[in-house]
């Protein structure tokens, strides 16, 4: 093929709508975990196959295995083939586009500008105006179960996809479960002083109305109900659930979290233990099972006043166990690095621990909250664990400078102020931990309090250019 043709071959292919075009990143998603998720979970896709296939065909690409690639592509054909056998064009447009692209790279450019050609035809058939892409309300929908499947970057991409969907076909009972889906997840990462609101409430609702047979939205929906403190009303769904559908790992798991979450954890481990048997490399279930260790761990502790060591360890190790398996199985589990950690730190194994909160650290995305926790645990470890009350104090104010999760930001604030007044008190007065205390308050717009602290700062060590320029700015703040 000439320079010129493969050009213009190659422009053709950017103006397609599928996986190639929507700016999905490998460095964002853990493969393995991905595809474990894909084959564990089938039902997560209201039965759309054709979706499986096309991520998993586009999971293989980013594998390099092209030849795998095009063998899920043709699955995907079948399923519209037998499917949706009046509507093939309308339903494979994603398939097609994902199928000139792999034959692109392939450098199999006539079999490229055949599936390139079969889009274009296709639009132009079912849309006089259209010639490479159209908008129709499947490919929306397949873009945000896409999107949703690659992790929580991508939840507001997803969220848009939805609702453009939804705006075609407002009853469309699966259209319905991926918006919810969406804004369950999406809300979950966010932090409400208000446990009476929640956005995603009835839109969960309504789609178990559409749904009624759907038992992973019917437990989603249950946990939101506990969220709201109305856990009576949940239980109701998740016995439902069990009733339902009691093989089915992806709605046990949400089950045995919402009776964990009640306090109810041998009951949680029982359902966790029967979930973990149907899908063995589930890191979510792996975490499951670690929290629910942990909590009799810290119950035994608390309940017990020389608790039997050999229970403590044997809950820690099997904590310790569950977590790491999590962490193993999917690398950017960061909650999970976290749990591991802590609970390496409750053993004593502080290498293992400090390894392990560095590594967590290291994740490819981390998001606002997540090293808000990271910094707050990491704080804790070095506090109470490695005894390096500067570190710790280091790490509060990292995690005070970001403002998420309000119980962090509260917890910090109170550590940092008992931690400074006995240094300040110790000490008889250092013009750094002034100067940090004016930190504390600052960052807490607790302005006259922290102009107090630096010109404390700046009476014991006039020349510090760094505590002037803050009592300027904040003298400053004050005037205007």
């Amino acid at each position: 093929m000439s320079t010129i043709s493969k050009n213009s071959l190659e422009s053709s292919l950017l103006q397609l709508e599928c996986h190639f075009t929507w700016t999905l990143l490998k460095q964002d998603v853990d493969l393995d975990d991905l595809e474990l998720k894909i084959d564990d979970q089938p039902e997560f896709f209201i039965q759309n196959d054709v979706t499986n296939y096309n991520i998993l065909s586009y999971v293989c690409y980013l594998r390099n295995s092209n030849e795998e690639a095009l063998r899920n592509l043709q699955k995907a054909e079948e399923v519209v083939q037998k499917n949706y056998p009046d509507e093939i064009a309308r339903k494979s447009l994603v398939t097609w586009g994902n199928y000139a692209w792999i034959y692109y790279h392939m450098e199999r450019y006539k079999e490229a500008q055949t599936y390139a050609s079969k889009v274009e035809n296709s639009c132009k058939s079912l849309s006089s105006a259209a010639q490479w892409k159209i908008q129709l309300p499947e490919i929306d929908a397949e873009k945000g179960w896409t999107f949703l499947r690659f992790g929580r970057k991508y939840y507001e991409r997803a969220k848009n996809c939805f609702e453009n969907a939804l705006k075609n076909e407002p009853n469309s009972p699966e259209f319905n479960t991926g918006y919810a889906i969406t804004m369950y997840r999406l809300e979950s990462w966010s932090y409400s002083e208000s446990k009476d609101a929640s956005p995603s409430f009835e839109i969960l609702k309504r789609a178990v109305e559409l749904n009624p047979t759907d038992t992973f939205i019917m437990a989603l929906l249950a946990l939101k109900f506990q969220d709201l403190n109305r856990a009576d009303e949940g239980e109701r769904y998740i016995e439902e659930v069990m009733q339902k559908t009691p093989d089915l790992p992806h709605s046990l798991r949400y089950a045995a979290k919402f009776y964990r979450r009640k306090g109810k954890t041998d009951k949680a481990l029982e359902i966790l233990k029967k979930a973990l048997a149907a899908t063995p490399k589930s890191s979510f279930l792996h975490h499951q099972l670690g929290l629910c260790y942990r909590k009799k761990l810290f119950q035994l502790k608390n309940t017990t006043r020389y608790p039997p060591r050999e229970q403590v360890e044997e809950l820690i190790q099997l904590s310790i166990f569950h977590f790491k398996t999590a962490t193993d199985q999917n690398k950017f589990f960061f909650t999970a690095c976290i749990d591991l950690a802590n609970m390496y730190a409750e053993k004593k194994m502080y290498k293992e621990a400090e390894e392990t909160f560095q590594k967590a650290f290291e994740i490819n995305i981390l998001f606002d909250n997540q090293r808000q926790t990271f910094y707050y645990n990491y704080g804790n470890f070095q506090r109470f664990h490695m005894k390096s009350e500067s570190e710790a104090i280091r790490c509060y104010i990292e995690a005070l400078k970001i403002k998420e999760d309000p119980y962090i930001i509260k917890r910090c604030k109170t550590v940092l102020i008992k931690l400074l007044g006995q240094r300040i008190q110790r000490e008889s007065g250092d013009a750094t931990d002034f100067a940090t205390l004016g930190l504390v308050h600052n960052l807490s717009d607790e302005k006259h309090e922290a102009i107090k602290c630096y010109e404390k700062a700046v009476s014991l060590c006039p020349d510090n250019e760094e505590y002037l320029s803050a009592l300027c700015e904040l003298r400053l703040f004050i005037s205007n």
